[in-house]
């Protein structure tokens, strides 16, 4: 098992769901973590987004570890509220060593009806979001000269594409550029940058009515197995959603020992999605 122990991860979207699962294995494996979260609702998003109590939840589970964590409430469209979590964490443990660009929010409407508002709140989160991130987190890395990995949590949205998602696919597919770019600019530095793409994932992003609605337009008041009904159609292995710990897994693996040499990839776990 690689071991991480003595390093420092900073985690947007750290509240609940995948956020909060890399923390709490990453803090399973000797990692401080240093959490972000707007926590707040966001508009243009129908689901009920984390709340400050979430984000509670995670500091609580991160500390039964025995490693120490940080919260912050930010939202990744301040880039000064971003810089000033970072710098605050690395201020209390001394050093970062791990980015994982993973807050983002799910909306959906046809391309030709969305809204602007829709569309633009889509990419400033999305994808520029995930590039405030980096600019305020990674020159801490830089600075320790130790090198690093940052992970950009992408989607199969930008391999296959579905109806309604124009906005969604567009922000992450241009983190897949953000990547590469990263990947040749930082590797001088040994920091190494990846992206990962999950399909379904089965988080309080995908598990709400509206995403019921939208998967099973025929029904009324679908459910949760209605929706999953459907959604095991997307994937060729049988499932219909996958869980938080299948993509910390991946995560594990690039920012660990595992994936030392791993840079300027596209990691996907897609459950046979694209086939």
């Amino acid at each position: 098992m690689d071991t991480l122990t003595g390093q420092v991860a900073l985690i947007t979207g750290a509240a609940r769901g995948q956020g909060r699962n890399h923390a709490l294995r990453l803090a399973e494996r000797g990692v401080d973590i240093i959490a972000v979260d707007v926590c707040a609702p966001i508009d243009t998003v129908v689901y009920p987004t984390a709340t400050p109590d979430d984000l509670a939840e995670t500091v609580r589970l991160v500390e039964a570890t025995g490693r120490r964590i940080l919260a912050t409430r930010a939202d990744i469209r301040d880039l000064a509220a971003l810089r000033q979590a970072a710098d605050a964490g690395v201020a209390e443990f001394g050093r970062l060593d791990i980015v994982i660009a993973n807050a983002g929010i799910s909306s959906m409407a046809p391309t030709l009806e969305m809204s602007d508002e829709m569309w633009t709140t889509m990419i400033d989160i999305n994808l520029t979001g995930q590039w405030r991130t980096v600019r305020a987190a990674v020159p801490h890395i830089v600075a320790g000269g130790r090198g690093g990995s940052v992970v950009l949590v992408s989607s199969l949205a930008a391999q296959a594409t579905n109806e309604n998602m124009a906005h969604y696919s567009a922000a992450k597919s241009g983190l897949v550029g953000l990547m590469r770019v990263l990947a040749k600019e930082l590797a001088p530095q040994r920091i190494r940058v990846n992206t990962v793409h999950p399909t379904t994932v089965a988080t309080d992003m995908i598990l709400n009515d509206a995403t019921y609605r939208l998967f099973r337009p025929d029904l009324e008041s679908p459910t949760r197995a209605d929706f999953e009904e459907a959604a095991r159609t997307l994937n060729k292995l049988p499932v219909a959603a996958l869980e938080s710990e299948d993509i910390t897994n991946a995560v594990l693996y690039l920012v660990g020992e595992s994936g030392r040499y791993v840079t300027g990839t596209q990691h996907i776990v897609d459950a046979g999605g694209r086939l």
